[in-house]
């Protein structure tokens, strides 16, 4: 599925196997196994071999040392909004976007076999998702919500420490990497909970896409005086493409300084590659971050 032309001095370490199936593939993650990104992974590349990873600049070093041949993190919750530190790393980094993906948000309470709802006195979670299983939680007034690392990370450390009072939030595929069982299924708040997914690659590989890339992110700084976001985002608008999304980041070191990211739909390599052009004569910074096929639609 894809073509390798790094070399060990640009990759930084070992070489992915040129020509293997994205069933052969290591992917790294931020967070345990059983996680969203887990279950993320594994819808979009099929039987490879997950790697977990304790933060995001871990999965991002992982990628780049050759450890691992691609990597998915989440850029954006319907209901949390974007992720921004990786943002912040996309455009730090020489990786790129290959490919995007949606995935349904389901929240369970988990705990070890045997263990009773009655039983459960604390909850461990992500901070995120213990907010987005807040309606249940008030009305679970026996236990106390405590913030954890990860969703599958909860359960993990509910197992592994044989806790018989305490219960994690996580996708049922935790429950099923650990060993433990789901007391409570689906109690997130709200039904359309759905997270957006980037597949990353190393900059320097060269992406062949099965299907045609359709859709375009880009990060660009314009000049600090009034006018300059609105002139680039007319030149986005004549070379015909869609803008579906705008970000904004801080640049460090310049206060109320910010880098753009923008997404955006096309129809042709040729819109793509004028959308880039044009923006040019007014950023002082325009860096492309990866052509790919968007997600289907919800």
């Amino acid at each position: 599925m894809r073509e390798d032309i790094s070399n060990s001095e640009n990759s930084g370490g070992s070489q992915p196997k040129s020509g293997s199936s994205a069933a052969a593939e290591r992917v790294a993650i931020q967070g345990e196994r059983g996680s969203n990104s887990h279950m993320a992974a594994v819808e979009k590349m099929g039987a490879a071999e997950v790697v977990p990873c304790s933060v995001s600049a871990d999965v991002i070093d992982a990628l780049l040392a050759g450890r691992v041949d691609a990597a998915m993190l989440p850029i954006e919750n319907s209901l949390h909004g974007s992720v921004a530190e990786h943002y912040d790393l996309l455009l730090t980094h020489a990786v790129r976007i290959d490919g995007e993906s949606l995935l349904r948000i389901r929240h369970n309470l988990i705990a070890a076999p045997g263990v009773r709802l009655e039983d459960v006195r604390q909850v461990l979670s992500h901070p995120v998702a213990l907010s987005q299983c807040r309606r249940f939680l008030d009305r679970f007034g026996q236990a106390r919500a405590m913030p954890f690392y990860d969703t599958a990370g909860s359960v993990k450390h509910v197992m592994e420490a044989g806790l018989r009072d305490t219960a994690g939030v996580a996708p049922e595929l935790a429950a099923k990497e650990y060993g433990g069982q789901v007391l409570v299924a689906g109690i997130e708040d709200h039904a359309q909970n759905y997270t957006r997914f980037h597949l990353l690659r190393r900059s320097v590989e060269r992406a062949l896409l099965m299907q045609a890339p359709n859709k375009l992110s880009v990060a660009f700084a314009v000049e600090h005086r009034p006018g300059t976001l609105v002139a680039a985002l007319e030149q986005l608008r004549d070379a015909g493409v869609d803008l579906t999304k705008i970000e904004s980041r801080p640049v460090p070191g310049k206060p109320w300084e910010y880098v753009f990211y923008v997404e955006l739909r096309f129809e042709g390599e040729a819109m793509a590659d004028a959308a880039v052009r044009a923006l040019a004569p007014h950023c002082s910074m325009v860096k492309e971050l990866g052509r790919y096929t968007a997600a289907a639609q919800i």
